[in-house]
């Protein structure tokens, strides 16, 4: 394997198997679910060792610190080499208590209450964001 200066963040959160596409790296990086230094980065911004990055997946925030930079998707074994995940505590989730994604909690309005205004679509999206 080629020694690596920079790569592509889409490609490598999809490389090491944080996303089960391309695609879908690249979506959450346009969604602002990926960030480096508490800012949005796009999905073509280049990451170099040392980088933390700080990815929203499935209602869980994860923390990643970048110790090998890959640019092919490969075996869980070896992508689990290429990153350390420094997440606190009590940003993970035990996905294992909840016998299904429905019990996750979701956003409900009364009936008669009509569309939401700005500022409970904005609460709403905190909300479903966790």
């Amino acid at each position: 394997m080629a020694v690596l200066g920079k790569v592509r963040i889409d490609k490598w959160l999809w490389s090491i198997r944080i996303f089960k596409s391309r695609t879908l790296a690249t979506k959450n990086c346009e969604q602002g679910k990926v960030k480096i230094d508490d800012e949005n980065v796009k999905a073509s911004y280049k990451i170099e060792v040392g980088n933390t990055i700080v990815v929203r997946v499935n209602h869980q925030k994860k923390t990643l610190k970048v110790l090998k930079l890959i640019e092919k998707r490969v075996g869980a074994e070896i992508a689990a080499t290429c990153y350390e995940d420094i997440s606190p505590e009590e940003d993970k989730i035990d996905l294992s208590k909840h016998k299904s994604a429905f019990l996750m909690p979701n956003a409900y309005r009364q009936k008669g209450e009509g569309r939401p205004t700005k500022r409970d679509r904005r609460n709403i999206d905190k909300f479903k964001d966790l």
